[in-house]
């Protein structure tokens, strides 16, 4: 299960996905997650699993690699899906004894786990085409007007990008961990929900001193390397907007401002 989740990932590629400016990306990311609540039908949805089919498919990505990321959160989706369906008050289709399913509830549960699932496959398009050094200059430039008013941009984004590009090395040490105690007779899959989360308790206090030494050897080999934020650092590859980002991003404020105006059209 740990190792399904892609979050923080990086899948190389050559793509125009991936050559785009990170700062395009981020702001088509932004504008995707503000046109998914404007939504209301399901209709325009159709257009939302056009756009993303069409990314992953410039961006070369694997479908099997993203399907794979939705399993950890499925639990989350399925909870989703029941409280909606369950507590949604309306036309009742069926009832199991103290509960009832609703019409509304019904459309309103497939609503929400949709969004839910377009959600988390939209926003980890943006991880797996852009690199973390990429990802940190994007926000930090995005970020950099803001310093007038005493805003660490530089120091802010580095804590995103490291905090994002460690989920993968701190789920890779959980398993190791799981697997170290599973030898030595630790039972981790028996028993109801508490007391799996019981057993789970012994794997924070090694997980936590490993988080601990990976960020004093991140700490330490970047006072090695002469870190000393933001001020007076130079890039080995300035951020430049060329043709193809302008082209992109205007088409996607196009797109997204349809999808935005499907909420206030009648059809």
């Amino acid at each position: 299960m740990l190792k399904d989740i892609t979050i923080g990932q990086y899948f190389p590629g050559t793509s125009i996905i991936h050559k785009l400016d990170p700062r395009v990306k981020i702001v088509i990311v932004a504008m995707f997650i503000a046109s998914l609540f404007f939504v209301t039908s399901f209709w325009p949805y159709i257009l939302v699993v056009a756009f993303i089919g069409t990314i992953i498919s410039v961006a070369k990505l694997p479908l099997k690699f993203i399907i794979k990321g939705l399993k950890p959160l499925m639990f989350i989706i399925l909870i989703t899906f029941a409280i909606n369906l369950f507590l949604t008050k309306g036309e009742v289709l069926f009832e199991i004894g103290p509960l009832t399913i609703t019409k509304e509830g019904l459309r309103q549960s497939v609503f929400m786990a949709l969004r839910l699932v377009f959600l988390i496959t939209g926003t980890s398009l943006l991880t797996l085409t852009t690199s973390p050094i990429a990802l940190t200059d994007g926000i930090e430039r995005l970020l950099s007007p803001f310093k007038k008013i005493g805003l660490p941009a530089h120091e802010l984004a580095m804590m995103m990008t490291i905090a994002l590009r460690f989920i993968p090395t701190l789920l890779e040490e959980t398993d190791k961990i799981m697997k170290a105690q599973m030898a030595r007779g630790a039972d981790f899959e028996s028993g109801n929900i508490l007391s799996r989360a019981r057993n789970l308790v012994p794997l924070l206090v090694p997980l936590f001193i490993n988080a601990f030494r990976r960020a004093d050897e991140l700490a330490t080999a970047m006072e090695a390397r002469c870190y000393r934020g933001g001020e007076g650092r130079t890039r080995l590859n300035e951020l430049k907007f060329r043709s193809r980002d302008y082209v992109v991003l205007f088409s996607m404020v196009v797109f997204f401002g349809f999808i935005i105006s499907t909420r206030y059209l009648v059809i």
